[in-house]
């Protein structure tokens, strides 16, 4: 057997039941290609070998959303993910995808998204070749193990300040006026808030009780005045089950990516998407001085790890916290007599 390296993996040259066959290793390391090697001689002389069936991307994408269905509550998301990896790696052999393929497919993505939600569909790609593993669809390592992921800056989001807000909603039709100005005031997600009905909200004692799919849990969210003249308002027009529905259909929102990117566009701001406004939701809460399980609470986070993203401080803040401390005239008096004192040594 003889090996040979692409780029930087190393291959495999061997025959096997008559065949010629290269392979990749899946590895960087000429020792670890050595062991791969060694492994496929010794199964090739006891006659073990097996030919790793060849499945391709779009064949093993489809078995993966099928299992994840009934095991993920976030097989939807991981739909969404699957379809940016198989729109640029295309429909190709599952054993062909290699490191520098994945290298590439980062310097993509980050162009348009962040560096988490690279990340995110890379740790995706990562769990479903260890089911082909597993799965026996595919052999050698797994190529998303040797590329490293992005560097995530989780201290920054982008928030609304409330000039940007105002242009915003100046720029806005009626119908995403109405869903951005909720959205700031309560924290929802977007699929929340196109999913909610009339039955988790009650305009009496001006809560809302929503299921939250991420963590199948209901959330007890009190609505302040802007959110609740909001509902008010779409009470007044109530069609169907769910507050908030397209004007131009009558069903309810699956997405308003398209009404979102056009008010951005009017407005002339960037970097913002549905979850900019739950950004700011809980940076205008911490900076109100609201106390994270407060704030973690209302966000609906199963832990507070999450929340303490949001625990970032300015100047202003700072300052207030320190005044807090309690002060004692006798040690300003002393502070006071010392420095007396050192002016006459």
């Amino acid at each position: 057997m003889a090996l040979y390296r692409r780029g930087r993996i190393w291959y495999a040259d061997y025959y096997a039941q008559g065949k010629r066959v290269q392979e990749s290793t899946g590895t960087t390391n000429r020792r670890e290609a050595e062991k791969f090697v060694a492994l496929r001689s010794s199964e090739v002389q006891r006659g073990v070998y097996v030919k790793p069936t060849q499945i391709s991307l779009d064949d093993f994408g489809e078995r993966y959303l099928s299992h994840a269905k009934l095991h993920k509550r976030s097989w939807l998301r991981d739909g969404q993910m699957w379809r940016h990896l198989r729109d640029f790696f295309g429909d190709v052999n599952l054993g062909s995808i290699t490191p520098l393929g994945i290298e590439a497919y980062q310097q993509h993505r980050v162009r348009s998204v962040s560096s988490s939600t690279v990340n995110r569909e890379l740790a995706l790609l990562k769990h479903m070749f260890n089911l082909a593993e597993r799965w026996q669809f595919h052999q050698g390592a797994n190529p998303v193990r040797l590329v490293p992921f992005l560097r995530e800056d989780n201290l920054k989001f982008r928030t609304l300040s409330e000039a940007e807000e105002r242009k915003l909603l100046s720029c806005s039709p009626p119908y995403l006026r109405e869903m951005v100005v909720f959205a700031i005031n309560t924290g929802l997600r977007s699929g929340e808030i196109f999913r909610l009905t009339w039955e988790e909200i009650d305009l009496d004692l001006k809560r809302i009780q929503p299921i939250i799919r991420k963590t199948r849990r209901p959330l007890a969210v009190p609505l302040n005045e802007m959110a609740y003249e909001v509902l008010v308002g779409r009470h007044a027009v109530k069609h169907g089950p769910y507050a908030f529905y397209n004007p131009a259909t009558g069903d309810r929102f699956k997405d308003c990516k398209l009404g979102l990117k056009g008010a951005l566009r009017r407005a002339g701001l960037t970097g913002i998407t549905w979850h900019t406004f739950r950004h700011t939701f809980a940076s205008r809460l911490t900076r109100s001085g609201v106390d994270l399980i407060t704030v973690k609470e209302l966000l609906g986070h199963s832990t507070i790890t999450v929340t303490m993203r949001y625990a970032h401080s300015n100047e202003e803040t700072k300052r207030a916290a320190v005044g807090r401390l309690p002060t004692s005239d006798k040690v300003v008096t002393v502070i006071s007599r010392g420095r007396k004192n050192a002016d006459y040594a």
